[in-house]
């Protein structure tokens, strides 16, 4: 039967005022990346006399360290500028950076013609790590503003000597994303070395450590916006991040000033951010409190998280083919980027709708 005219104009503006409503319900977002690299050995060629550096892979090279340094430095810059551009447009808003010797590697890093034009500021405090190892923090300045920021020394000791064991500081940097207080935590735990089992207490100490800075911070403002980032040496099911740091993989698990690890489901998944011996360890994590969570988006909150794991990134042959591309194997340079992925996290926040 056919529709009598009258009913079939009311059809028709009906259809268009829910189009129109439709649109203007479509919401509109700002969307940053926060990320976390593990930069392999990223060290210069002078020999620091206070520091064991003559043991990095660079300083063990028999020929053209320099040229060797600058390529890694490319490398290392390729990289960061590409975490999290195909859905931000933008290179990370802030990165937390793990295995750089000191301020002047970073400084020949944001100054690569690929970040230069970011402008990129550096946080940065030396560790006192025998090999001098720190961690630090990347940040464009037109869109962070860091408030205050701090060392944290790990106080671990030997289980035989009972001397303290000189390992990473963690550093806390607060500051104003686009306007929003936001806390980070940048790591990196105590590694495996002499056993899983038998260095286990260390990376617990370590998780605690982290874990009284979030405290800390949360006892003056509960829905304080954490991220606690970096290299854990950890899979996200270990004690240390289940048991010293409280954190729970799922969302409807969280109570106020709780810790969320998105990584959790991934490892679960069989998802990895470095290989070794035929099998995937997630150990580069980043986890964030519940006030990241809140669906309130006048301000930013979590979205995703990822791996980043793009294909020039992964090794395409020999031994540690399917594994990250590593910089260096077998005490040569192999041309490649770090035996670690580098992860991120999406914060959102809204900024109207696509009608206004």
């Amino acid at each position: 039967m056919t529709p009598k005219p009258y009913k079939l104009g009311l059809l028709i503006i009906l259809l268009m005022v829910a189009w129109q409503m439709v649109g203007q319900e479509e919401k509109q977002y700002k969307i940053h990346t926060i990320a976390f690299y593990n930069l392999e050995n990223l060290f210069d060629t002078i020999n620091d006399p206070l520091k064991n550096d003559e043991a990095s892979p660079i300083m063990e090279l028999k020929a053209n360290p320099q040229e060797v340094y600058k390529k890694k430095v490319q490398n290392m810059a390729r990289v960061v500028a590409d975490i999290g551009s195909d859905l931000s447009n933008n290179a990370p808003a802030i990165i937390g950076v793990s295995e750089v010797e000191n301020r002047e590697v970073l400084v020949d890093l944001v100054n690569n013609p690929l970040l230069l034009p970011l402008d990129y500021g550096i946080v940065h405090y030396d560790s006192p790590d025998g090999r001098g190892i720190d961690v630090a923090l990347l940040y464009q300045k037109k869109l962070f503003r860091p408030m205050s920021h701090s060392s944290h020394e790990l106080k671990i000791f030997d289980d035989q000597t009972r001397n303290p064991i000189r390992t990473r500081d963690q550093l806390l940097v607060s500051g104003l994303l686009d306007g929003d207080l936001i806390h980070l935590i940048v790591n990196h735990w105590p590694s495996r070395r002499g056993g899983e089992a038998r260095s286990r207490p260390k990376r617990v100490a370590a998780a605690k450590l982290s874990k009284h800075i979030a405290d800390s911070i949360l006892s003056i403002d509960p829905y304080s916006k954490i991220l606690i980032m970096g290299d854990m040496n950890d899979n996200p099911n270990n004690a240390s991040l289940k048991k010293g740091l409280k954190a729970k993989d799922k969302k409807e698990k969280m109570q106020l000033k709780g810790i969320y690890n998105p990584f959790e489901k991934m490892y679960k998944n069989g998802l990895g951010t470095t290989g070794y011996r035929d099998s995937w360890s997630l150990f580069d994590q980043i986890l964030v409190t519940k006030a990241l969570l809140d669906t309130d988006y006048t301000s930013y909150r979590y979205y995703k998280a990822g791996i980043f794991n793009k294909a020039y990134l992964t090794n395409k042959r020999g031994r540690y083919k399917g594994y990250p591309y590593r910089s260096f194997a077998d005490g040569a340079f192999t041309g490649g980027f770090s035996d670690h992925y580098p992860v991120y996290v999406y914060l959102i926040k809204e900024v109207g709708s696509a009608s206004n």
